[in-house]
């Protein structure tokens, strides 16, 4: 279907107004010589023609009125309505889609009659309900500029069309004819596509058609639909200051194209170069030996040290990561580099999200309310696979004169014995049956118990069943933990932290 140039590609609208002077013989050589600078794009391109009906439009008393600007200017210019028809004839014979403005509900009635591709509704007519009343029976798509529109009433007619299944764009337009620089705000295309996620944001131009920087700008800020008055300039015919030549919409184009180029990819990350990637590799530092290394040696930052320059296929320091562990697979000489092929690589990350899952489904299942954004701290106190012997996973919430935090444990799991010196808890059991040992004396707590640790008391934790214990306590120090298991002190990576969204 032809409608769907809106979503293939970027469409430019080519907006004739009545710089057509009411001559069909200019109208028809504008739309030929703006198709001709059009073929070296890959862009959709539309013509956009504008219906009133003047009988009706303009009040009987007033038809003879030179004095007013508009009310001269549409019967100077006026066309009947098999000019239009052959307009709109030559429109789609060179391939362009048909765009009309209703401008009043006869049009409405015309644009159907004519079958042009799409309906469009100018700035002064957005909050023309009895006209949009009309609009939303049409089973067109339709584009709408928002030039001197209110907030809220945009929202209503987004929300009128929506409700009635209307494939609509908003047009950010601002309608000063010609628009200043400064008054372009072109933030306002940032702010429409924020503010109306499924819709797509176009932009309808009125600056000095010269200037080819304000396109750039808004092909950057995701713009895909664009909107230019066009016109021929003759011996007779002078064109406005916010329509462009020929000449001037094919620059117009070039810059859009340009702005295309530099953009890039949209919606996914892009493919490196090799060249950026080799450019990458050479600033990196690379992994030597900082000790005569032997076979089933673990590499860490104990043993190894990081230099440039890094040979290819040597480990760099960007390869190291808590969630990665590297054991050698023969010996290496002091100072010398460590290449993939003399390691064996294990990956944790994995068994991170596996954690995470496990505890996210535990979090759910005993319907405790939390944010649904989580940073959890998973305490691996013996190392990450022995996480559901030994462990637990906390929730931050609060740590200021006071704390306040969730201590989620999974069946079978005991959190080894400490003591603080600095800090007091209250645990809260909110979910599940566990086990605590205070000074080796053993203490079984229930849904709904309530357990003070004083400072200086030694407490081990076994969990029964899953569970859920918030935790109240005086303000919590990193380093106020002492653990009765040396090896645990001992241990620099036994905490991982990942923030998580419960599903």
């Amino acid at each position: 279907m032809k409608t769907n140039y809106l979503f293939s590609k970027p469409l430019f609208i080519f907006e004739m107004a009545n710089n057509h002077m009411g001559q069909v013989s200019h109208g028809l050589r504008i739309i030929e010589e703006v198709h001709k600078i059009t073929q070296e794009f890959d862009f959709n391109f539309a013509f956009k023609l504008q219906y009133r009906q003047l009988g009706t439009f303009i009040h009987p008393a007033y038809k003879d009125r030179k004095d007013l600007k508009y009310i001269k200017r549409f019967i100077e210019t006026r066309l009947d309505e098999n000019d239009f028809k052959k307009l709109k004839s030559r429109i789609q014979e060179l391939g362009f889609l048909s765009i009309c403005t209703a401008f009043d509900e006869i049009s409405v009635d015309k644009i159907e009659e004519h079958g042009y591709d799409i309906l469009k509704i100018g700035s002064c007519s957005f909050t023309d309900w009895p006209l949009l009343e009309r609009i939303g029976k049409v089973n067109l798509p339709i584009l709408a500029s928002t030039a001197g529109v209110a907030t809220d009433d945009i929202d209503k007619v987004v929300s009128f069309f929506e409700h009635r299944n209307k494939n609509i764009s908003l047009m950010h337009c601002v309608a000063e004819y010609p628009t200043e620089m400064k008054n372009l705000q072109l933030n306002q295309i940032d702010f429409l596509r924020t503010r109306y996620l499924q819709i797509r944001i176009g932009f309808s131009t009125h600056e000095d058609p010269s200037n080819n920087q304000v396109i750039k700008i808004a092909v950057a800020k995701g713009v895909t639909i664009f909107e230019k008055h066009v016109g021929v300039p003759t011996d007779s015919i002078s064109l406005n200051a916010y329509s462009a030549t020929p000449k001037q919409v094919h620059e117009w184009l070039h810059s859009a194209k340009e702005a295309y180029a530099m953009c890039g990819m949209t919606g996914e990350r892009h493919n490196s170069t090799q060249k950026e990637l080799n450019d990458l590799h050479g600033l990196r530092r690379g992994v030597f030996a900082k000790t005569p290394l032997r076979k089933g040696d673990k590499i860490d930052l104990s043993n190894v040290f990081l230099s440039i320059p890094v040979d290819e296929g040597q480990l760099s320091a960007n390869d190291l990561s808590k969630y990665t562990e590297f054991h050698l697979s023969e010996h290496v000489a002091q100072d010398e580099p460590i290449y993939f092929d003399q390691v064996k690589r294990v990956e944790l990350r994995e068994k991170v999200l596996n954690i995470v899952d496990k505890v996210s489904h535990l979090i759910l299942e005993s319907k405790v309310p939390v944010p649904p954004k989580l940073d959890f701290e998973i305490s691996h106190h013996h190392g990450i696979d022995r996480f559901f012997e030994f462990g637990a996973t906390i929730i931050n919430f609060i740590n200021r004169e006071y704390c306040k935090k969730l201590i989620i444990m999974l069946p079978g799991q005991v959190h080894p014995e400490q003591y603080h010196k600095l800090k007091e808890e209250t645990f809260h059991i909110l979910y599940g049956n566990l086990i605590v040992i205070l000074d080796g004396k053993e203490k079984e707590c229930n849904e709904g118990d309530i357990l003070i640790i004083e400072r200086g008391i030694k407490h081990k934790i076994l969990a029964k069943t899953g569970v859920v214990i918030e935790e109240i306590s005086s303000t919590h120090y990193k380093d106020d933990s002492y653990y009765m298991d040396e090896n645990i002190l001992k241990n620099g990576n036994r905490k991982t932290l990942i923030t998580y969204r419960l599903k």
